[in-house]
């Protein structure tokens, strides 16, 4: 029976990690993780699942930056859940690293703040592209390899 209840479980797998790694990026205070750590233990293809989590946590960082550049303050503050306080944070974290700080947007309570910041300032989104890929890539790779015990 429990077999039985896998199938449509495992339908969903890689939907359910991209929506949950969307979200968590945007306006949920909830986390990709434990759906990472459950998919590899699970027998996922780590490669596809540091993937498809990279690509839903990224596009919502592209979110967040969106409504950033749009000088929404008031939508961060409200649906975000991102303080003006975070955001001067943020700020700090940019004079003093530059565009080097986008690639700690997975960093939790600063990471989403980070990203709204990169949008209020208006970065090249290019840039801001690349470097918030490549650290959120790096955090679901390492996530990953931990999960698998290698």
């Amino acid at each position: 029976m429990f077999e039985q209840l896998m199938i449509p479980v495992s339908a969903y797998a890689y939907m359910s990690l991209f929506i949950t790694s969307f979200l968590a990026s945007t306006v949920l205070p909830i986390g990709s993780e434990a759906l990472v750590i459950l998919l590899i233990r699970s027998g996922y293809d780590l490669p596809v699942v540091v993937l498809v989590a990279t690509t839903g946590n990224y596009l919502g960082a592209c979110t967040t930056y969106y409504i950033g550049l749009k000088g929404r303050t008031g939508v961060i503050e409200k649906y975000l859940s991102i303080s003006r306080k975070d955001l001067e944070k943020a700020d700090r974290w940019f004079t003093r690293y530059g565009s080097y700080a986008l690639l700690f947007t997975w960093v939790p309570l600063i990471g989403d703040a980070i990203t709204a910041s990169g949008g209020l300032l208006k970065l090249n989104f290019r840039i801001f592209s690349i470097y918030v890929f490549i650290g959120k890539f790096a955090r679901y790779l390492v996530l990953a390899y931990i999960a698998a015990g290698i």
